[in-house]
């Protein structure tokens, strides 16, 4: 019987979970089954219970591990009003429309995390919250939290428009007029907030 070191057994979970982030984000978490997750990982069906007790399990894993990613992705900071305006260039881009398996997990899975259990949705929330309160560092009211919340919220539900429909031109234009709307958000919550202090 061959012993794996702990190192090895923590390498292969987190391979695991990297993978299940992908096809979870691409055909959905409820389509993805145990044999089409541990074959993406190049491991046998059985082995899928030696690092997670249920699919839920891995599921909480797989959304913590795809925010914090998502927050590395910009480097897990408070933003600079100017650091989140490009942050905001890059989502609302035709590249991160067409980026399902790299993208943002909030835009791939939001849906299958309200249909999910109560774990995930847990799991969700302490992820996106830390996001929101990075995006809140750079408004300096008393509201923060919720204006960085109504920000990013009209950020997702832009790009899931717009991999929604099926034309082209159409899901451009609707890149660019909610980039330019979200610009508009950011700039308004910073000055209302700055007359606040006046």
């Amino acid at each position: 019987m061959v012993r794996y070191s702990s190192e090895h057994k923590q390498a292969t979970r987190q391979r695991i979970i990297e993978r299940a982030g992908r096809r979870f984000k691409r055909e959905g978490i409820d389509r993805a089954g145990i044999s089409a997750l541990m074959s993406d990982a190049a491991l046998t069906n059985g082995a899928f219970y030696n690092h997670f007790d249920s699919k839920e399990e891995l599921v909480c894993a797989v959304l913590a591990d795809q925010l914090q990613r998502q927050r590395e992705a910009y480097g897990a900071a408070p933003f600079t009003r100017e650091g989140f305006e490009q942050f905001a260039r890059a989502y609302l881009s035709p590249e991160h429309r067409t980026d399902h398996e790299e993208g943002c997990p909030s835009a791939a899975l939001l849906d299958d995390v309200i249909r999910g259990g109560t774990p995930a949705r847990h799991r969700y929330t302490t992820g996106m919250l830390a996001i929101i309160d990075d995006i809140a560092a750079f408004i300096p009211a008393e509201d923060a939290r919720a204006r960085a919340a109504s920000i990013f919220a009209a950020m997702t539900g832009t790009l899931q428009l717009s991999r929604a429909i099926d034309d082209p031109e159409l899901a451009a234009t609707m890149l660019d007029h909610g980039l330019s709307g979200v610009l508009v958000l950011i700039r308004l919550h910073c000055v209302a907030a700055d007359s606040t202090r006046i």
